[in-house]
C-alpha cells in the first residue's frame, strides 16, 4: 500500500464543523500534520492555539493555521468545511447558492497552493458543491468529492445496532443517493453480520419489519435537523467520518465507503455527484460499478440524481 508517509491535512473553515474535522483528525492520528486555514484570522488561531495546548496528549501529530493561505501548501488532502451554516428548518439545498459562490471563489485559491491534494468537501449541500467545483477546476472526479452518506451510514448503523443488540460496527448497510432529503438505505444489502436485516431476531425475541426500517430512515433522514434544532449545528459525528475518509485517503487502505464523487455512467447516470459505495485510497473515490441495487432502489438513486441536477442546473 502506498501509505503517504509525513502526510498533510489542511481543514478549511474553522467554525464548529472544521474544528471538529481538525480535533477528531489530531485525537485519530489521522495524519502527520494538520492545518486548519479560515479567511477569519483570530478565529482560526484561537482555534489552532486550543487544539496546540492538548497535542501532548494526541501522539505525534501537530497543528497549525491561521488566515494565510500558505499554511494549505504541500496538503495531500484538503477538506473544506467552510460556508454558511444550516440553520434550523432550513434544508441543505437552500444553502446551495451562498455556499456555491463561497465555492467558486475559493477553489482556484487553493488549487493555486495544494495542486496535488484529494478534496473532500464538506460544506452543503456537498452533492452539488461537488460537481460545480469538479466542472470548474477540471480536477478527475477521483480527486475531489464529497463526504457524502459516510456520516449519514453512520447513524444508520448506529440505530439498527441500537435495535439488533449489536455493534455497530457489525452491522452492514449504507445510505446512498444525496447527503440530504432524497437519501435512502439499501436494504436489499443489509445485513446484521451474514444474516439478512429482517431475518435478525433482536434481544426482545422479535424480528424488524419492513414498515418500522422504513421509519429507522427517515429517522436518518431527519437527525441532522434535531441535532441543529436542540444544539446550532451537526459537528462531532461530522468531524469524526471526514477523519475516517482521511485515514482511508492518506493509509492508502482500500476502504469501501459511501462519498460522493461525479459519477460517470453508473447504471445511467453521469454528470451528477451521488453517494454510492466507493474504494477510498490514496489516489481518491472510486465508485463500485458493480453495485445492485433493486428496482425501487435505483428508482430512489435516479430520483436523487434528478432533485440534485436540478438545484445544480439553477446555479449554473
Amino acid at each position: 500500500m502506498a501509505v503517504i508517509e509525513n502526510s498533510k491535512l489542511t481543514v478549511v473553515g474553522a467554525g464548529s464543523v472544521g474544528a471538529s474535522v481538525a480535533y477528531a483528525s489530531l485525537i485519530r492520528g489521522s495524519a502527520r500534520h494538520v492545518a486548519l486555514y479560515d479567511i477569519n484570522a483570530s478565529k482560526a488561531e484561537a482555534e489552532v492555539l486550543d487544539l496546540a495546548h492538548g497535542t501532548q496528549f494526541t501522539g505525534s501529530s501537530d497543528i497549525i493555521g491561521g488566515a494565510d493561505i500558505s499554511c494549505v501548501e504541500g496538503s495531500h488532502v484538503v477538506v473544506i468545511t467552510a460556508g454558511a451554516k444550516q440553520n434550523p428548518g432550513q434544508t441543505r439545498i437552500e444553502l446551495a447558492g451562498v455556499n456555491a459562490g463561497i465555492m467558486k471563489k475559493m477553489m482556484p485559491q487553493l488549487l493555486e497552493v495544494a495542486p496535488d491534494a484529494i478534496y473532500v468537501i464538506v460544506t452543503n449541500p456537498c452533492d452539488v458543491l461537488t460537481v460545480l467545483s469538479q466542472e470548474a477546476t477540471g480536477l478527475p472526479p477521483e480527486r475531489l468529492f464529497a463526504s457524502g452518506t459516510v456520516l449519514d451510514t453512520s447513524r444508520l448503523r448506529w440505530k439498527l445496532g441500537q435495535r439488533a443488540g449489536v455493534s455497530p460496527s457489525s452491522v452492514h448497510a449504507y445510505i446512498v443517493g444525496e447527503h440530504g432529503d432524497t437519501e435512502f438505505p439499501l436494504w436489499s444489502h443489509a445485513t446484521i453480520g451474514t444474516v439478512p436485516i429482517l431475518d435478525w431476531v433482536t434481544p426482545a425475541g422479535d424480528k424488524m419489519t419492513v414498515e418500522e426500517l422504513d421509519q429507522i430512515a427517515i429517522d436518518v433522514r431527519d437527525a441532522a435537523y434535531k441535532v441543529i434544532q436542540g444544539k446550532g449545528a451537526t459537528n462531532y459525528a461530522i468531524g469524526l467520518s471526514s477523519a475516517r475518509i482521511v485515514e482511508a485517503i492518506l493509509g492508502d487502505q482500500n476502504a469501501v465507503l459511501p462519498v460522493s464523487p461525479v459519477l460517470h455512467d453508473f447504471h445511467g447516470i453521469s454528470n451528477v455527484a451521488l453517494s454510492v459505495p466507493s474504494i477510498v485510497n490514496a489516489k481518491g473515490a472510486h465508485p463500485i460499478y458493480e453495485t445492485t441495487f433493486s428496482p425501487s432502489e435505483m428508482g430512489l438513486l435516479r430520483r436523487s440524481a434528478d432533485a440534485l441536477r436540478e438545484v445544480a442546473g439553477s446555479l449554473r
